[in-house]
């Protein structure tokens, strides 16, 4: 499986990532800057990883939507390969319209970096499906701009669809409050219509080894892994 983790100017997750393609899963991961391109074949996935990308100047992602490599990235994701994009890719992925939506800024207009508590409520996508429906799994969350809003048709539709893959159930001290950004619907986690990209604000990869002490975002990396060893069916 051949993975390119995408570096923007101030991208800060894309060390991270290619370190659990790499030397966890054992899968060639090469980095691509914003200001170069690929061909679709070139890659299986791509990720495009959390930080601040060029500052969030204008808006989370704004910038970074349309850099020279997002003209791949389209490309890459209208020929059918896996595209990921963890918190700040996320927004990149909202600003460069390949999912809808948009973020807003948190419900208490602050930064909030800490566990949360998600439910996996589509565990048939190749990004969750060494997952359980339903079970509730403990991830980081790190971001400002991590509020999730869309209109009422829009929302139907994730819904309707079952498009909404992950959804917030719990954080602080108790995990007895359920969402730390007041997304619609809880959401944390969307896919587009044809299932082969994702979009979550909560980053896997910070959970994906024992030293890290919560090794729940790791079978997302496995899950895709697992996608392209048992056949690749979306």
């Amino acid at each position: 499986m051949r993975c390119a983790v995408i570096q923007f100017a101030g991208s800060s997750g894309d060390g991270d990532c290619c370190h659990v393609f790499k030397n966890i899963l054992g899968q060639s991961a090469d980095y691509v800057f914003h200001k170069e391109t690929f061909k679709p074949a070139d890659f299986d996935i791509v990720v495009l990883p959390g930080g601040a990308s060029h500052g969030d100047y204008l808006r989370p992602g704004a910038l970074a939507a349309h850099t020279k490599v997002m003209e791949s990235v389209k490309e890459a994701a209208n020929s059918g390969k896996l595209i990921l994009g963890i918190g700040n890719g996320f927004q990149i992925l909202l600003e460069a319209g390949l999912l809808p939506g948009t973020m807003l800024i948190n419900k208490d207009t602050k930064f909030y970096a800490d566990e949360v508590l998600v439910k996996v409520e589509n565990n048939a996508t190749p990004f969750t499906n060494l997952y359980k429906k339903d079970e509730v799994i403990r991830l980081i969350l790190s971001c400002k701009y991590g509020s999730y809003f869309a209109d009422a048709k829009t929302i139907e539709q994730l819904k309707s669809q079952n498009k909404i893959v992950l959804t917030y159930c719990g954080f602080g001290k108790n995990g007895d409050e359920e969402d730390p950004v007041a997304s619609m619907e809880n959401i944390a986690a969307i896919a587009n219509q044809e299932g082969n990209i994702l979009g979550l604000m909560p980053h896997p990869e910070r959970c994906a080894e024992e030293i890290l002490g919560n090794t729940d975002g790791l079978r997302m990396f496995q899950s895709i892994l697992q996608y392209f060893e048992g056949g690749k069916t979306l």
